[in-house]
């Protein structure tokens, strides 16, 4: 007996599956999988096959499909190489509060990167848009707008905006993030009565620095979809992002990087550099650059770390 599936969790060698038919079923990997000449690290989000055994009634992967997408981290403790996160992903929404707790958007910033580093779509979820209104949520977040992230502004308490985010979620698989506080839980309970997540459970640990692994969890939706929970994401996405590829992962510099005298301009002192010239006349985001010159001194100092 075979099934398909995707893969939830894993903990001690055993993995959960949810089959297409909505079973889930704690399985194990036999022998060593191999996809060529590698062999495959399961991962959650991994669509799989698993087959019963019909002396002892266990389940076990006996397939891995290939990935159409993966969010990967470096490997702990400073050894070389990535672990994936998550296979499989459509988008990450990224989740602050418009106040209580504070948004930084150089964070959403980074959280952005992540996204557009991995070649996921990224939207942007402002919860909590009652305690400082529409039109001053509006004008902070417009950089963003002009940048061509989708902007939702939603309120868990009263509802506000949650019928777009459901429509959003709806289908996909998608990694929800953002800092603690912001109400990620309350607003899935909100959207979804019956998934009963118990606030703080979607990623409320991240960006306070506990996480030294990233064990990710996929909450299957009731209406289709899964919501990805990926604590420590904040310091998952720039891994294997070369310093001179930065400005690929802001849309807005994307852009403007073709009209830049030198092809391999980084936008710091270049002469006729389309980006310096754009952010000077205000036809782009000075926060935005600002934030694009302090991630490429990071990730320049990764390289110098991590040669190779």
């Amino acid at each position: 007996m075979t099934a398909e599936g995707i893969v939830l969790s894993g903990t001690g060698g055993v993995w959960q599956v949810r089959t297409d038919e909505g079973e889930t079923h704690d399985v194990s990997l036999r022998g060593r999988l191999k996809r060529g000449t590698e062999a495959i690290k399961l991962a959650v989000g991994d669509r799989v096959t698993i087959a019963r055994d019909a002396r002892d009634a266990a389940w076990a992967i006996t397939d891995i499909a290939p990935r159409r997408s993966v969010l990967a981290r470096r490997e702990p403790s400073g050894r070389v190489g990535e672990r994936i996160v998550v296979a499989n992903l459509d988008q990450v929404v990224v989740v602050f509060a418009a106040a209580n707790p504070e948004p930084h958007e150089r964070m959403l910033d980074r959280f952005l990167v992540i996204a557009e580093a991995n070649d996921l779509a990224a939207r942007i979820v402002i919860n909590k848009a009652e305690l400082v209104g529409e039109e001053r949520v509006r004008e902070r977040f417009a950089d963003y707008v002009a940048a061509g992230y989708r902007l939702h502004l939603t309120s868990a308490k009263s509802g506000r905006g949650l019928d777009e985010l459901h429509e959003a979620l709806d289908g996909k698989v998608s990694a929800l993030t953002g800092p603690s506080g912001v109400g990620k839980s309350s607003l899935m309970n909100a959207m979804y009565p019956g998934l009963d997540l118990r606030v703080g459970e979607i990623s409320e640990s991240v960006n306070k620095g506990r996480h030294t692994t990233v064990g990710a969890v996929l909450h299957p939706l009731p209406d289709g979809g899964y919501v990805a929970d990926t604590p420590g994401l904040r310091e998952v996405g720039v891994w294997g992002l070369a310093a001179d590829a930065l400005d690929g992962c802001f849309p807005e510099l994307r852009a403007l990087a073709p009209e830049c005298r030198f092809a391999d301009c980084v936008h710091e002192v270049e002469p006729d550099c389309a980006v310096r010239t754009a952010v000077q006349e205000g036809r782009a985001s000075a926060a935005r650059y600002d934030s694009y010159r302090r991630l490429r001194t990071e990730l320049a100092e990764t390289e110098r770390r991590y040669p190779g």
